[in-house]
């Protein structure tokens, strides 16, 4: 019996898997597609994205397949406007990437570190108890584990399987995405499609690589099961309607559609269930948040459930998880709502649409909207001064940068003193005596997500944010007690 089933075998799911493995969970990943979604639903990752790679030894391998945009961070609703100032990260780009790239080398790591993947595995019921999650597949086969997340989608089934309710606003605009290949000679394109994106903001047709082309189009309506995708000709139909051509689009890739439906789940944990990424919120694609909000969804919750599994967490840590990352999300959707509004061409929503694009002339309004979409403004309330509850940039240290330090997801303490102690603890937390003239503070406490949990000088002060965080204090000679299947009588 696994530790974790994982539905979903997306971005989201594939970090998850990564972020226990590392702790030596079991792990099993379950995905209905027989093979991997070639869709490019996603185009690149942001600053925080680009810090959390980082941060487990993976961004190399990221830069490799990708292309820097320094210009791209904090787009939003297509309002041109220079990159902004003095960005609170290393990583000031957006890293042009396509999604089934991302979703290939983030799976690849999961399946490095242990994981194990089943694909052509469809959830069609899930139960609990006490002790752990049945898992009914489509075919009948029944799986049991400690516990389950869903990662599968606005359409959850584990969502809907334990009566988690998503409320929000239905669609009200549908667009129709397809990866094709076009007739129109390139000069053309660029022109015709540029004249019309001067009208219609939800509008698009460019290279995307392979011979193959981006199309991105309003459709005639809303579609009332988004299960089932669109046609060729529904494509052309809306081209033609847009922008007097189709472009001769012939020989899809994929086609797929999207809407401005806005749903956030109202709560983050059932039982020994929990739900990461579009499972947990949806929302319009503007700005390119989904797949970024997912990986730091599993980003957050890993270390958690890893220490609940492996028996060291303390009491209400993994109800943190959804504490923290539902205002995130929260703040997600209304950034997103706001650039559906943005869009429309309402003669009010474009006379703000106006007031904002002045408004972004000024550096400081277009540092702190960036940050906010590139999820650089994070603060958890976590209690405590600055910088408490924010994620910690990288740095540089004496013995090289900070974010290697990191690539195990274990606690850290940075010690500029030398006079503190993770002693009981060091089988979670590593305790570095090190320096940086970027950190104001004689000590740091870093969680494994990397956002800081402590500052200060004093050890007595210390020793509850590490219990607080990490547990109750090994005692010598005794092992952390693996409850991994024990009870947990949160949120039943």
């Amino acid at each position: 019996m696994p530790d974790v089933i994982i539905s979903g075998a997306g971005p989201t799911g594939a970090m998850l898997a990564a972020e226990l493995r590392l702790h030596g969970v079991d792990v099993l990943v379950l995905d209905r597609d027989a093979e991997a979604n070639p869709a490019v639903r996603s185009l690149g990752l942001h600053p925080r994205s680009i810090e959390v790679l980082d941060q487990r030894g993976l961004l190399d391998r990221f830069l490799a397949h990708g292309q820097q945009y320094p210009g791209g961070v904090g787009h939003l609703a297509a309002i041109d406007a220079p990159a902004p100032p003095d960005l609170d990260t290393a990583h000031g780009y957006v890293l042009g990437i396509p999604q089934p790239v991302t979703d290939r080398l983030l799976l690849e790591h999961a399946v490095g570190l242990g994981a194990r993947v089943r694909r052509g595995c469809e959830v069609a019921d899930v139960a609990q108890d006490d002790d752990g999650v049945d898992v009914t597949l489509t075919g009948g086969e029944r799986l049991r584990a400690a516990w389950l997340v869903g990662c599968d989608g606005g359409r959850s089934l584990v969502r809907r399987s334990v009566g988690i309710g998503f409320p929000g606003e239905p669609a009200r605009t549908e667009w129709i995405l397809g990866e094709v290949l076009v007739t129109t000679p390139p000069d053309e394109l660029a022109r015709v499609s540029a004249d019309v994106r001067g009208r219609h903001k939800g509008f698009g047709i460019g290279p995307a690589g392979d011979g193959l082309h981006r199309a991105v189009v309003p459709a005639a309506g809303v579609t009332e099961d988004r299960s089932v995708p669109p046609t060729l000709d529904e494509l052309r139909t809306q081209l033609r309607a847009y922008a007097g051509t189709d472009f001769g689009v012939h020989a899809p890739r994929s086609l797929t559609r999207f809407t401005d439906a806005t749903r956030l789940a109202e709560r983050y944990r059932r039982g020994r269930v929990l739900l990461a990424g579009d499972a947990a919120h949806v929302h319009p694609p503007l700005g390119g948040q989904g797949l970024n909000l997912g990986i730091q969804d599993a980003f957050a919750l890993g270390w958690r459930l890893a220490a609940q599994v492996r028996g060291w967490a303390p009491d209400g840590l993994l109800d943190t998880y959804g504490a923290e990352r539902r205002p995130v999300a929260e703040d997600v959707l209304t950034l997103t709502r706001a650039q559906s509004e943005l869009l429309l061409p309402e003669p009010g929503p474009q006379a703000v649409r106006r007031v904002l694009t002045d408004l972004m002339a000024l550096p400081d309004v277009r540092r702190v909207l960036a940050e906010r979409v590139a999820g650089l403004a994070i603060r958890y309330d976590l209690g405590g001064p600055e910088p408490v509850g924010r994620r910690q940039r990288d740095v540089r240290l004496g013995r090289g940068r900070l974010y290697p330090l990191l690539h195990a997801g274990r606690g850290l303490l940075l010690d500029r003193t030398g006079a503190l102690s993770v002693a009981g603890w060091s089988d979670r937390v590593d305790h570095v005596v090190d320096g940086s003239d970027e950190v104001d503070a004689p000590g740091l406490l870093l969680r494994p997500d990397g956002h800081v949990a402590w500052v200060g000088a004093d050890q007595d002060d210390l020793v509850p944010h590490l219990a607080r965080w990490f547990g109750a204090a090994q005692r010598a000679g005794h092992g952390v007690r693996d409850a991994s299947h024990g009870p947990d009588p949160q949120h039943r």
